[in-house]
């Protein structure tokens, strides 16, 4: 029974991620709705946040409302908008990896048995992501990165 589901579960990772990469954009298209109905959930729990903290403090209460707002419109802003999901995704991309290689430089300098190594892997990795960054600006890649992943994902099932 668990092969079955293991052969399922690939079969259901493969598909996707041959369809991402055959149409890229419907690909973008769901990943971008799927990040903003998230964030736009977010959004809501914060005003809910906002609305029961008024009885306590009503400068939380405000703060909690303002920000839900401003989730609110970032996230109807995200909703299905492609190219908004491709320049986010490459921030975070670039983000992430000048951490990683800041982190991997304090890891160089420093005296722990282990940090050098760790440093070095930190240093790489902070630049492949500052790469994959600059390629996320062309909505096809982000796409494509998601199709390799769903489907290397699934043929690891059946491994």
């Amino acid at each position: 029974m668990v092969d079955v589901l293991r052969a399922v579960s690939g079969v259901l990772a493969i598909l996707p991620g041959a369809v991402v990469i055959a149409f890229p954009f419907f690909g973008l298209f769901i990943a971008s709705m799927l990040a903003g109905f998230g964030i736009l959930v977010i959004g809501i729990a914060l005003l809910a946040f906002g609305v029961a903290e008024m009885s306590s403090s009503k400068t939380v209460g405000m703060i909690f409302l303002i920000l839900g707002i401003l989730v609110q419109i970032a996230g109807l802003g995200l909703f299905g908008n492609i190219r908004a999901f491709a320049v986010l995704t490459s921030f975070w991309l670039y983000l992430s990896g000048l951490i990683l290689v800041v982190s991997g430089v304090a890891h160089l300098i420093s005296a722990g048995k282990y940090a050098k190594v760790a440093g070095i892997v930190g240093v790489a990795l902070g630049i492949l992501y500052i790469i994959l960054g600059t390629f996320a600006l062309n909505p096809f890649m982000p796409a494509a990165l998601i199709g390799v992943w769903l489907i290397v994902t699934g043929i690891t099932r059946f491994v």
